[in-house]
């Protein structure tokens, strides 16, 4: 009676043992995301993170987040940003505050990127700021190329259109994201390190805000959502294979959409348009889907973000939690410093706070691939006067 009773409690003992370590292993995946504030300044090339920095980061492969802010500081982020037209424009806002976070999560690679660039164009008496998120598969090589290149492909085309005067950017869009992918073919970034297959992609789902309009183009599933008076408004639709219009399009180009592990272009690509992939065209394309929206007092903030957080989180519940943050309802995150738990993020840049959280939800919601979010706040200012 004696030794079974040991033995019940050895086992008890051994249970709970198991259970500490789940809960501490829990808690230090997220204690490796490290917060890393900056001022707009040092933003670099928009994760807060130098190459050398990232590749490291993968050869870890631990969790690292890479997090920056700005404040309503008239500076561009980039220091090498190439705005087609550098003219005395009157701004009526200042530069929009912005968070970025993106995460190698539970993956072995890192194969997101994200850009931003205030004031990455000026023209019609505007001034507009860039964001960028792209999603690589097969490899990051078409996500740094689209990181790099897009944005100042992009101006170029702007300039072209004369969107400043009101119109023109569907186009200037489609022609920016065609030229990138034609560079992207001819230079061989689609072929994998060894130069085997052309397999190498990436979604792209990018945004410019001006003071009186929201551009979005998307190619691809990742996402860009826009919260006004509170309501999710989707600016963007995923182009998923089994997407009814895009499963047409894929059939009429002679593809098929295959169920294999999930609905894929030829049970390959679980997306139906992205920039590269030289094996997959004509059936995957590269021309965006492009909505302009008038900015107006009900829009409160923008969420750009891979599929890694759509995957498991709504656009309802993403937008819930930005709010929240942003009213300063959300507790405060926290790092350990020297052993004394500080604040990690100021009042002023609850943005990124927002950004963090979001994606420090989509982890414990279980998503297993990079994450990579961008949230814009929007809200014009009641008082103030801006102009240059």
């Amino acid at each position: 009676m004696v030794s079974k009773t040991t033995s019940d409690d050895r086992r008890l003992s051994r249970l709970n043992a198991q259970r500490v370590r789940k809960a501490r292993r829990r808690r230090l995946e997220f204690r490796r995301m490290k917060p890393k504030c900056q001022s707009e300044t040092d933003v670099g090339v928009g994760t807060g993170v130098d190459e050398k920095e990232e590749k490291s980061n993968v050869e870890d492969c631990s969790t690292e987040i890479s997090l920056s802010f700005s404040s309503s500081s008239p500076s561009s982020s980039e220091n090498d940003a190439i705005p087609a037209k550098k003219t005395e424009v009157a701004r009526s806002f200042p530069p929009p505050s912005y968070g970025t976070v993106s995460v190698i999560g539970r993956r072995r690679e890192m194969e997101d990127a994200v850009r931003v660039e205030l004031g990455f164009w000026s023209g019609g008496g505007e001034r507009y700021d860039f964001f960028g998120v792209y999603d690589g598969h097969g490899g990051v090589r078409v996500a740094e190329v689209c990181r790099e290149r897009l944005h100042r492909v992009l101006a170029e085309e702007i300039e072209k259109e004369n969107c400043g005067g009101g119109g023109g950017w569907e186009r200037a869009m489609k022609k920016c994201f065609g030229q990138v992918d034609d560079e992207v073919v001819s230079g061989g970034w689609c072929r994998k390190e060894n130069g085997a297959v052309n397999t190498v992609g990436s979604t792209a789902v990018v945004a410019v805000v001006g003071g009186e309009v929201v551009v979005v183009a998307n190619c691809g599933d990742s996402r860009a959502v826009i919260c006004r008076d509170g309501v999710a408004v989707p600016l963007s639709n995923d182009h998923k294979p089994n997407r009814p219009d895009e499963l047409n399009r894929v059939e009429a180009a002679g593809g098929r959409v295959i169920n294999w592990d999930g609905y894929r272009v030829l049970g390959v690509l679980a997306t139906s348009r992205s920039i590269g992939d030289q094996h997959l065209k004509p059936f995957v394309i590269s021309e965006p889907e492009v909505t302009v929206s008038e900015r107006t007092d009900a829009d409160e903030f923008l969420i750009l973000a891979s599929d890694g957080l759509w995957d498991v989180i709504s656009n309802e519940v993403a937008c819930q939690v930005v709010r929240r943050c942003l009213d300063g309802q959300a507790g405060r995150i926290q790092k350990i410093e020297n052993g004394r738990s500080s604040h990690a993020i100021e009042a002023k840049s609850r943005v990124a706070e927002a950004a963090t959280l979001l994606v420090g939800m989509a982890m414990g919601r279980g998503s297993r691939d990079n994450i990579s979010a961008i949230v814009v706040e929007l809200k014009k200012p009641k008082t103030g006067n801006f102009c240059e």
